[in-house]
């Protein structure tokens, strides 16, 4: 197996080139390819099994003796069919009807922090870098004045000065003071 400079390797498999995994970097031998790993494995098994203490490991009265215990204590084990439905984790949610509700009327009924703690955190932060504040209330006007502004932007409406191709910020801007 060859090493570059940047420690990328050559998989013993496949022969690609790749970078290994940074916890692993001086041992890894093969890449993370499905066939890889079994190879990968299938070496190791190899390597395992040559070791004069592990020779015997499947073998001998001892071993016999405990596969019978086990299949004692495991009666029907292989003959064990998989079950045609397996139990979910969850009951079934039935679906339901999509209703086409407009952002500023959820904004409106429900409180900021019912409404968008499932959006990412970095729209709510870049709202409050935005606007200058970390207040639900100056988040909120500000919400909905960009609501406001981007629906007549998409709606080409020229009711902003500058008609549709300008963008003022005076309603944003009256939105937080």
């Amino acid at each position: 197996m060859s090493r570059t400079r940047d420690h990328n390797i050559t998989c013993k498999h496949c022969k690609c080139v790749v970078r290994p995994d940074a916890r692993n970097l001086h041992k890894q031998k093969y890449c993370s390819s499905p066939e890889c790993r079994k190879a990968s494995k299938a070496a190791s098994n190899l390597v395992w099994r040559e070791k004069p203490e592990n020779v015997d490991y499947f073998r001998g009265p001892e071993q016999v003796k405990r596969v019978q215990e086990w299949r004692r204590n495991n009666p029907g084990y292989w003959r064990r069919k998989p079950t045609s439905k397996k139990r979910a984790l969850q009951d079934h949610c039935p679906e339901k009807e999509l209703q086409n509700q407009s952002i500023e009327a959820v904004v409106a009924k429900d409180a900021l922090q019912d409404h968008w703690m499932i959006q990412p955190a970095v729209i709510v932060g870049l709202i409050a870098k935005f606007c200058g504040s970390v207040l639900q209330d100056d988040i909120e006007k500000n919400l909905r004045a960009m609501q406001t502004l981007g629906s007549d932007i998409l709606n080409n409406s020229s009711s902003f000065k500058g008609g549709p191709n300008a963008i003022e910020a005076s309603r944003l801007s009256a939105a937080h003071s």
